[in-house]
């Protein structure tokens, strides 16, 4: 299964329903590492470093994605609340962009729906929209990765 995504005015709504219970999703949103492993979906790369996460209402999330000609692009966001492990919900600052994160339990494994509101003029397009459905994408695959690893197989 990969995400779908559909953009309805100034509203950007994408889903997917991954196979791991919702800790494991909220832990990859909210993990540092497991975001830089994800967040470029297949249009960028997120140096590990870059990321910070202070999660709490009004803590900042950023990171810097790299694209493959090498610019680099700081993204800020800060975190409007926090309901672990169900509901994130952050805004970026200077265009006013509202995410909200929702991670449900369903079938064996979790439905996930990404919400953005007030999308600036610029990001109302066919690549943002499968921008964010790579990112989902990208998450899924992150989690099966994770899945096969030796140490996630011992326990």
């Amino acid at each position: 299964m990969t995400a779908s995504a559909e953009l309805r005015g100034d509203e950007l709504i994408a889903r997917r329903h991954l196979p791991a219970e919702p800790a494991r999703v909220w832990a990859a949103f909210t993990s540092p590492v497991s975001i830089a492993a994800f967040w470029g979906g297949s249009h960028a790369s997120v140096p590990p470093d870059s990321v910070t996460v202070d999660l709490r209402p009004g803590g900042e999330f950023a990171l810097d994605t790299r694209a493959p000609d090498g610019r680099t692009h700081r993204l800020r966001f800060v975190y409007v609340s926090v309901t672990a492990p169900h509901e994130l919900v952050f805004d970026e600052p200077v265009t006013g962009l509202r995410t909200t994160i929702n991670v449900r339990a369903a079938d064996g494994g979790t439905d996930l729906t990404v919400h953005q509101r007030r999308l600036p003029p610029e990001l109302r397009t066919a690549q943002a929209t499968d921008g964010l459905a790579a990112i989902l994408d990208a998450l899924a695959a992150h989690l099966r990765h994770r899945d096969a690893t030796p140490e996630r197989r011992e326990r």
